[in-house]
């Protein structure tokens, strides 16, 4: 079985630069909104792949981006 690393709430809201706070991701939990986490007992785990998922979920593609992916795409 791999091995997951997991991160706790204050580890995720360094991870995200301070844009998340603890509070947030205790809200979100509430909530069932936000990263899905894993509770032990009463710690709060964060999965780094399931964080790494939901990253790629709510990537915003910006329409330069798409531009220079087709141009550079043409150059191949």
């Amino acid at each position: 079985m791999a091995e997951s690393k997991f991160l706790t709430p204050e580890e995720v809201a360094e991870r995200y630069r301070g844009g998340i706070s603890v509070g947030t991701l205790r809200n979100w939990r509430a909530m069932r909104h936000g990263p899905s986490f894993v509770k032990v007992g009463k710690a709060v785990l964060y999965p780094v792949d399931e964080l790494d998922e939901w990253d790629e979920k709510n990537k915003v593609q910006c329409r330069a981006s798409k531009r220079l992916v087709e141009h550079t795409g043409d150059q191949a």
